[in-house]
This record gives C-alpha cells, sequence and structure tokens, in this order.
C-alpha cells in the first residue's frame, strides 16, 4: 500500500527515523527483551568473576608469576569468545522479526500511512535495534575488561579496538536480519540469517586449517566466504589485537588465528553493512503491503 500523503524531508525525516528508533527500543523493553539480555548478561559476568576469582587463586599459588599473564589472558580470551558467540546470537534474534513481524500483522501499513517513508521505517528499526545491540555488547564485553582488571590486573592489549571489531560483528548480522526481514517472513529470515553465519562460521575454519596445512585451496575458500559475510573475519582480528604478542605471534592458544584478516577487512565490513542495508531500503520501498 503506498503512502497516501507525502512523507517528510530533511529534519523531518530525520525525526521520523529517531521516533521509530526509540519505538523499536521501547517495544524491546516492553516485551522484555532489554530485561531479559541485561539479566541473564549480569548473570554470565558474575559467572565468569567467580570462575576468574578461583583459577586466579590456583595459578598464583601453582604458577611462576612469568606465566601467569599468559594463563590469565587465555581465560580472558575464552570469556570473550563466548561473549562474542552470544552478541552474534542476539544480533540476530532481535532484529529477525522487527520488520518481518510488523509486515506480517499489519502494523507496518499503520505506519506507511501516518505519513511516514518506508525508509524511515527501515532505518528506525535499524538504529533502534543496533542501540539495543550496542548495550548489550557494552555489558558483555565491557563487563568482561572490568572484571579481568579487577580481579586479576589484567586488561587485554588493544581491547578498546577489539571490541569496536565484535560490534562491527554483530552490525553486520544485524543489518542482513533486518534487510532479509523487508522480504523473508520472521522463521526464513532467521534460518536465512544463521546459515549466513554458519558458512562464515566454517569458512574461517577453512582458512585457518589450510593456512596450518599450507592448503592454499582451503585458505581462498575460506576468504571467499569471508568476503560473503565477513563476521568470522571481524572475530578473528578482534583476537589477534587483544591477545599477548607472545601468544598472538606462536599460536599458543585456540585463540590466536594463523592466518590474520587484512584490516581491509574492517573497510570491507562497513562497505557491506552499508550496501545490505541499502539493498533492504529498496526491496522495503518496492514491496507491495
Amino acid at each position: 500500500m503506498d503512502s497516501p500523503l507525502p512523507s517528510p524531508k530533511g529534519p523531518g525525516a530525520v525525526r521520523a527515523v529517531l521516533i521509530v528508533a526509540h519505538l523499536t527500543f521501547a517495544e524491546a523493553r516492553r516485551r522484555r527483551i532489554l530485561a531479559a539480555a541485561l539479566l541473564l548478561g549480569t548473570a554470565f559476568l558474575a559467572l565468569f568473576a567467580t570462575g576468574l576469582f578461583f583459577i586466579l587463586r590456583d595459578l598464583r599459588a601453582r604458577v611462576p608469576p612469568g606465566q601467569q599473564r599468559l594463563m590469565i589472558s587465555f581465560v580472558v580470551m575464552a570469556g570473550l569468545y563466548a561473549a562474542n558467540f552470544l552478541i552474534v546470537v542476539t544480533s540476530i534474534l532481535v532484529a529477525v522479526d522487527t520488520v518481518a513481524g510488523e509486515i506480517a500483522s499489519g502494523v507496518v501499513e499503520t505506519l506507511c500511512s501516518k505519513p511516514v517513508a518506508r525508509s524511515a521505517i527501515v532505518l528506525g528499526k535499524w538504529l533502534g535495534c543496533w542501540f539495543l545491540l550496542a548495550l548489550y555488547e557494552g555489558l558483555l564485553v565491557g563487563g568482561v575488561f572490568l572484571v579481568s582488571r579487577l580481579l586479576a590486573g589484567y586488561t587485554p592489549p588493544h581491547a578498546a579496538r577489539g571490541g569496536g571489531l565484535m560490534l562491527l560483528e554483530g552490525t553486520v548480522l544485524l543489518t542482513l536480519a533486518v534487510a532479509g526481514g523487508t522480504r523473508l517472513a520472521s522463521l526464513t529470515n532467521g534460518v536465512t540469517v544463521l546459515g549466513l553465519y554458519g558458512l562464515a562460521f566454517i569458512g574461517g575454519w577453512m582458512e585457518q586449517i589450510g593456512t596450518l596445512l599450507g592448503n592454499p585451496t582451503a585458505r581462498y575458500l575460506g576468504i571467499a566466504a569471508s568476503l560473503v559475510v565477513p563476521s568470522e573475519s571481524l572475530w578473528q582480528l578482534a583476537a589477534h589485537y587483544m591477545q599477548p604478542p607472545l601468544a598472538r605471534d606462536l599460536n599458543l592458544t585456540p585463540f590466536s588465528p594463523a592466518s590474520v584478516p587484512s584490516p581491509a577487512m574492517v573497510a570491507w565490513a562497513g562497505s557491506y553493512v552499508l550496501v545490505v542495508l541499502l539493498t533492504g531500503l529498496r526491496l522495503f520501498q518496492t514491496r507491495d503491503l
């Protein structure tokens, strides 16, 4: 259904995007998505802090001081790896129904008749979900950094850069879910985006294993998968930055990538988000509601 009244331009369009973003965030709070994320995120940090406390007690009693820092960095990377998985899943679950669900319920037709431009609806939905993702990522990743600093006196190298890359990873998947929701039903959209993440995940492992074995075919296959969906490459790059140089250069932990993604992958991921979002806008503009 086309909008019967002209859509606002300029500042009015920006205001419409912000209003839709606010409504999306408020809806997540009303449906207790925000409360569940904060509550279980806090439980995650409490478990991590408790485990780290007892691990530190043993490390200080049994491990020479020179090796303690390396062991602590491994435990912190394990916490960040778990946090990264939660961020990935949450970025998909939060966004997968935000457009598709309102199309299915007919709510979006009411919004389009206010008048609100269709582009403002998609951008506002994306922005509201992104705020929620950023809050969740800040809680988990910032919490791991804070617990590590308070209990072990350790902060991973390049913590801010690594946290930013993890947020960009979630943004890539969130954008795919929002764009997919303009054409796909919620369940189909969720399965599709999770499947794309699965391709990136296994592609990342193929790239690492291919590099270790000197198999260029496996390596290039993994790189190709990273270009299709750059999420796993962003995590690999974040893990590379956030480890001590010794562990990073000698591949001492499972979190040390043998094939380190190029910093150009960050530019690719940023462009990827923009192109996917514009594609979603175009698909929604031309959809018959």
